[in-house]
């Protein structure tokens, strides 16, 4: 009538220190593993890593899932989402809130908390506490799912993974530096570009000026056609090009 994992998700306790890696650095449970009904750590993950995961995220000190990843497990059709970091989230717990009065609007059918319309619902233990009450029975609101991924967001560990393990969570090289001779292969690539850009600048030998506050000006285009630029204020001014777009600022009182 009711899976287990959504028990679990009311059950375990995230965001703690992992009881197995308590001397390991970011060892908070921010996973829920569906399959064996408990809460994971990044150190844990890998030993589940063919179980359906689901990543559990921190908002408003309430645990909060995506949108996307909760909807492949149920439905979550009138259920209030809200958006963190361009993604939509659900609450997982109750939100009891005490009115003395309801006002017009929407209300949440387990806390009374004033919801936008059309939803009915302000997390998944709403909805799932208001379809037992009037159905008796979560399973036509249930979806077949086989596998559940974490999101490429998630970092664990990559001490703690085999090579098969990188395999499946690999990085993408272009992100990645290893070692001295990558270094030094960027080093002399960059020597190689810098070489190329300063024998183009020296074919073409058109000479800028920079006077501050005044833009650019471009007094000679080739070497045969160079000429000194005098210092007198008035000849500066002639060869002076100014942007376009740039605001004058007023001057302070």
């Amino acid at each position: 009538m009711k899976p287990a994992w959504i028990d679990a998700l009311y059950a375990e306790k995230f965001f703690v220190g992992c009881s197995y890696h308590e001397t390991a650095k970011k060892n908070e449970r921010n996973v829920c593993c569906l399959d064996c009904c408990i809460s994971l750590c990044p150190h844990c993950v890998p030993s589940h890593r063919f179980h359906r995961l689901l990543q559990i995220r921190r908002y408003v000190y309430h645990d909060v899932v995506r949108l996307e990843d909760l909807q492949k497990l149920i439905d979550c059709s009138n259920v209030q989402a809200y958006t963190i970091n361009s993604a939509k989230v659900v609450f997982i717990k109750k939100r009891p809130q005490n009115r003395q009065f309801k006002g017009a609007g929407n209300y949440c059918t387990s806390c009374d908390r004033s919801l936008q319309e059309p939803f009915i619902h302000c997390s998944l233990g709403c909805k799932v506490d208001f379809v037992m009450k009037r159905y008796r029975d979560l399973t036509p609101f249930l979806m077949p799912c086989h596998t559940l991924t974490l999101g490429p967001d998630y970092i664990i560990p990559q001490d703690l993974l085999t090579d098969d393990d990188m395999a499946a969570y690999e990085t993408p090289r272009s992100t990645v530096v290893d070692g001295d001779e990558s270094m030094s292969w960027s080093s002399a690539s960059s020597d190689n570009n810098n070489a190329r850009a300063a024998a183009a600048y020296a074919a073409t030998t058109t000479h800028v000026v920079r006077k501050k506050r005044t833009g650019f000006c471009f007094c000679a285009k080739s070497a045969n056609s160079y000429k000194q630029v005098s210092e007198d204020p008035d000849d500066i001014s002639t060869c002076i090009s100014r942007r376009k777009g740039i605001p004058q600022r007023a001057p302070l009182c």
